[in-house]
C-alpha cells in the first residue's frame, strides 16, 4: 500500500451562519435588567478589512462571581424539538455570535466580579475563516484601571499589546472591543494584533 502526504490542516470557516448560531445567542443578561452593558466591536482581519462571517464565544463569572450561568435557559419547541432561543429570563454567562455582514457583533451581558487577583474580564473565542484553530482572549474593561494594572495577565504584556485586551467606554453605545486577527502593516494603534492566549494542559 502506498503512503500518502499528510494534507494541510481543514481550516474552521466560513460555516458558522446555518451551524451554531441561535435565537438570543448574544443576550447574556436577562433582557431588561437594570445592569445590562453591551460589549460591541468588530473583527478584522491583516489587510484590516472587516470579516463578516466570524464567530465570537463569550464565557465569564456572574456579578457575584458564581460561574455556573443557567444552562437551562435554553427553549425547545415541544412538539418538534427545535431550539427556540433563550427564556430571556435568567443570566447564563455565556453568548454566542456571528458578525454581521460589516464585520460587527454585539452583546448584552452584566460586569462579571473578578477571579483571584485578577480583574474582571470576559473570556473570548474567536471562530473566522483561514484559521485552522479557533483562538483564544480576552476582555477586560477601561473602567477598572486601577485593578487591571495589577493583573497578572495585562500587567505581563508590553503596553501596546496590553491595550488590545482592554474596552473602551463609548457613551451611549456601550464597550467597544476590536478583535484583530493579524497585524496591520498601515501601522499605528489599529494595526497591533489582539493578544491571544496559549492554553497548555
Amino acid at each position: 500500500m502506498s503512503r500518502l502526504d499528510p494534507t494541510p490542516s481543514q481550516t474552521v470557516g466560513p460555516f458558522f451562519g446555518y451551524a451554531l448560531p441561535f435565537a438570543g445567542g448574544q443576550d447574556a443578561a436577562p433582557i431588561g435588567h437594570p445592569n445590562a452593558i453591551t460589549v460591541h466591536g468588530c473583527v478584522y482581519d491583516g489587510a484590516n478589512d472587516p470579516i463578516p462571517d466570524a464567530l465570537l464565544e463569550f464565557w465569564q463569572a456572574a456579578p457575584d462571581g458564581s460561574r455556573v450561568g443557567a444552562p437551562g435557559s435554553m427553549r425547545r419547541d415541544q412538539t418538534n424539538g427545535a431550539v427556540l432561543g433563550r427564556d430571556h429570563v435568567r443570566f447564563t454567562g455565556f453568548a454566542r455570535v456571528p458578525t454581521d455582514a460589516d464585520g460587527r457583533y454585539a452583546i448584552r451581558t452584566l460586569l462579571p466580579a473578578p477571579i483571584g487577583r485578577g480583574a474582571p474580564y470576559l473570556s473570548v473565542c474567536v471562530f473566522a475563516r483561514g484559521l485552522l484553530h479557533h483562538l483564544f482572549t480576552r476582555v477586560y474593561f477601561a473602567d477598572f484601571a486601577a485593578a487591571n494594572a495589577t493583573d497578572p495577565l495585562l500587567s505581563a504584556l508590553e503596553p501596546d499589546r496590553r491595550g488590545t485586551l482592554v474596552a473602551h467606554r463609548e457613551p451611549g453605545l456601550g464597550h467597544r472591543f476590536d478583535v484583530r486577527l493579524q497585524r496591520h502593516e498601515g501601522g499605528g494603534d489599529v494595526g497591533v494584533e489582539t493578544v491571544f492566549l496559549e492554553f497548555t494542559g
